[in-house]
């Protein structure tokens, strides 16, 4: 996470250049992106810029690799746009965030079908899968 509010503008604008930039490419590896945040240290000479893609799995490896290839270009562009001492080195990470968060959704409503389909059948009096827990008298 960039440290002080100097990485941070620095970061943003970064951000700003590569999601217009990287749709301009003409590598047919480079899918639907959106670049989501990049993480610049306080020293500046690194930038790890985090995307989604969509697609299937292959997508996700070819617009890895597309961005690996184009990592100099880019780094030119932002060298060119952005007036620093040190142009910083580029690293792409997909950004698992919206992977994780579609995990959890997942789960919910896996959890949600377990518990209706545990509810008692209407009209019957009987349950579906288990027997309701039995009252301690407490």
């Amino acid at each position: 996470m960039p440290q002080g509010p100097r990485p941070e503008r620095v970061a943003e604008e970064f951000r700003e250049i590569l999601a217009e930039e990287i749709p301009r490419l003409k590598d047919p590896r480079v899918g639907f992106i959106t670049v989501t945040h990049v993480d610049v240290p306080a020293d500046l000479r690194k930038a790890t810029v985090y995307y989604t893609v969509l697609g299937e799995e292959r997508d996700h490896r070819a617009t890895q690799a597309g961005l690996r290839s184009a990592r100099t270009r880019l780094r030119a562009v932002l060298g060119q746009q952005v007036r620093l001492k040190f142009t910083p080195e580029l690293e792409f990470r997909e950004d698992e965030g919206l992977n994780q968060v579609e995990r959890v959704a997942q789960l919910l409503r896996e959890a949600q079908l377990l518990r209706e389909a545990a509810r008692p059948i209407q009209g019957e009096g009987s349950w579906a899968s288990e027997p309701p827990e039995a009252d301690d008298g407490a």
